[in-house]
């Protein structure tokens, strides 16, 4: 007679409706979003598989862009001529003086052709192995990177200066008769010699740069990070591959892909845990033989407030 009862119609299961860490009783789209975005250790075979894939219908979809000449050439032009107004077009004469030194235009063709590939893979495998964790956020950025420079290939085809009759320009490759540009000799039919705008060995190029001084603690790797995109710059000018205009393209698709991988996972790439889930932290067991972690209680992924590139 005293007591009330008050039943709430929820039943037995209104126990457990009580979230823990944010997440059980959050719906299931919540909770896969979640998922995606948190830090792991990638899988060797998804990733390799992704690579490759992605690599594949880069070089599709960039080579199925019409070859519009016509467009590409008036581009290059205006392009030349905006330089030459604002005083800023050097890049015939940076192409003219590396010319005259053949070891030096020699080994910079080599350079465009094989490190835009070597150096991108081998940062790849370096995060893959160092940072597990932060891997998949830094891959995102350059797939971002890459996507992007596919609009601007499709949306604004440019001849680049080699292939620009009225700038005077030297096609370094052809006249050294070296394997230097894919779009050169006898492999120009195999790539769109029409898709300098934006310049992907400037915008891989900042990427790894950035990935590594960012992430290594070895000063003289640092000092490599900064001088390989710089030092990019300078090839592509002398070897009259791109406009330096092509180069502040570059850039801007590695901020919108800085941009987009940062909205996307909540944080910088380098700030992810090094190592991501999946990898959890040994602790020895307690007096008794109790275990380090409480039963119900969620394990932390390893080092995951240890700071970037440690």
């Amino acid at each position: 007679m005293g007591d009330t009862t008050v039943n709430t119609g929820k039943g037995p299961e209104a126990a457990c409706t009580s979230p823990i860490d944010g997440e059980v009783g959050a719906p299931a789209a919540h909770s896969l979003l979640r998922r995606l975005r948190s830090p792991r250790r990638p899988r060797l075979w998804y990733e390799l598989a992704l690579i490759a894939v992605s690599y594949w219908l880069y070089s599709l979809v960039r080579n199925a862009v019409p070859e519009q000449k016509t467009a590409a050439l008036q581009n290059a032009d205006w392009i030349w001529q905006a330089e030459r107004a604002v005083g800023l077009g050097f890049e015939r004469a940076v192409n003219h003086s590396v010319d005259s030194v053949t070891w030096l235009v020699v080994g910079m063709n080599y350079y465009y052709a094989t490190l835009h590939f070597v150096v991108t893979i081998g940062v790849l495998v370096w995060l893959y192995r160092r940072h597990p964790g932060r891997y998949a956020a830094m891959r995102t950025v350059l797939f971002v990177t890459t996507g992007i420079a596919l609009v601007g290939f499709y949306f604004f085809p440019l001849a680049p200066p080699r292939l620009f009759d009225g700038g005077g320009f030297i096609d370094t490759v052809v006249v050294h008769q070296t394997w230097g540009s894919m779009a050169s000799g006898d492999l120009k039919h195999m790539t769109n010699q029409y898709a300098a705008m934006p310049s992907m060995h400037i915008g891989w190029s900042l990427w790894c740069g950035l990935a590594v001084f960012a992430l290594s603690r070895v000063r003289w790797v640092r000092v490599l990070a900064v001088l390989y995109p710089v030092t990019t710059l300078v090839v592509i000018i002398a070897t009259g591959n791109h406009f330096w205009l092509d180069a502040v393209g570059g850039l801007l698709c590695l901020l919108v892909g800085l941009g987009v991988t940062r909205l996307w996972y909540g944080r910088a790439p380098h700030r992810a845990p090094r190592e991501g889930r999946g990898e959890l932290r040994a602790q020895p067991p307690r007096a008794g033989g109790e275990p380090a972690t409480p039963p119900g209680a969620s394990a932390r992924p390893a080092l995951e407030d240890e700071p970037a590139g440690r």
